[in-house]
């Protein structure tokens, strides 16, 4: 047995629930900042942490480095190349080192729910595991974390089971994010979310149904809002709290100093998106064929289960 998160303690009152693919929970699809790629043929949810992947570069880059980068184009246009030399010596490395690092370094590959070939992949130290969709279960277990600093947290885990390729006697239990701080609830409902996009899918309204148009599915993604976006939502923000008071002291000191640090942070946040993109286009290259195949618009629709 696998699981990509560690196993905590639990206590006598842990409650357990199997959830089916083919049954609703009652509960209506809500996604946990888990998935990484929602697209018409596969949903991919993030594993293994790395989660962060990007952030040294957008530290040492985004602010060390595009700055000292910032002082010597400032000083070549004074006419001072020494301080232009001395800058870039300094700053380019900054960016360039944490970069490289950071992007060739390979990212642990997601969990994958192919609505093609209806089935999951999972890498397990380049081994490939799968399951078929049509049939396959989720054990979701409540329980709680007590300890003298968080008291008595309430957590669920769900996982799913899924078999080595030509293997099938191997099988692993993967867990479907971290269980920390989630509720039974809150993980019904994302398995409502799965189910939702491998049943009816690739776009589902707030009940799971079909839906030709993507906005229920763009609206729980953008629950997870980039970075990057924060000083757009912040001029947002003050434009609306401007409507509500009527142009009257609607600016607090709160969106003050937003205004003046989100600024500051964006070529930090924009660097460490661009940074976790780059190494996540990497590591695609790691999933052998038989499944990037079936991740295609006109690839093969036989699942791994038949070649077997």
């Amino acid at each position: 047995m696998d699981m990509n998160a560690p196993e905590q303690p639990r206590n006598n009152s842990t409650s357990t629930v199997i959830l089916e693919a083919n049954k609703s929970t009652g509960e209506q699809p809500m996604e946990l900042f888990i998935v990484d790629e929602h697209t018409e043929h596969y949903l991919a949810l993030q594993a293994g942490g790395d989660f962060d992947r990007g952030l040294l570069t957008g530290v040492l880059g985004g602010m060390g480095g595009c700055a000292m980068i910032g002082l010597g184009l400032i000083g070549a246009l004074q006419g001072k190349f020494d301080i232009t030399y001395m800058t870039f010596s300094i700053g380019i490395p900054l960016l360039l080192v944490p970069f490289l690092w950071e992007t060739l370094r390979p990212l642990p590959l997601p969990i994958l729910f192919n609505r093609r070939t209806r089935e999951v992949y999972f890498d397990h130290n380049g081994e490939l595991f799968h399951s078929p969709w049509d049939g396959i279960s989720a054990v979701a277990n409540e329980f709680q974390l007590v300890g003298p600093q968080i008291g008595a947290m309430q957590s669920a885990s769900l996982e799913v089971r899924v078999r080595k390729f030509k293997q099938p006697d191997t099988a692993l239990m993967i867990s479907l994010g971290a269980p920390f701080g989630k509720s039974m609830a809150m993980q019904k409902g994302f398995w409502e979310y799965i189910r939702a996009y491998m049943n009816n899918g690739p776009y589902f309204d707030e009940h799971g149904n079909h839906s030709e148009s993507d906005a229920f599915v763009k609206s729980q993604l953008a629950v997870r809002p980039k970075m990057s976006d924060s000083f757009r939502r912040t001029r947002k923000q003050i434009k609306q709290a401007k409507q509500e008071a009527g142009g009257k002291n609607y600016l607090s000191g709160h969106h003050v100093i937003k205004l003046l640090v989100e600024p500051i942070l964006y070529p930090q946040d924009r660097i460490q998106e661009l940074t976790y993109g780059i190494a996540k286009r990497r590591s695609r290259n790691r999933w052998p064929s038989l499944v990037t195949d079936r991740l295609k618009a006109n690839g093969p629709t036989t699942r791994l289960v038949d070649l077997e």
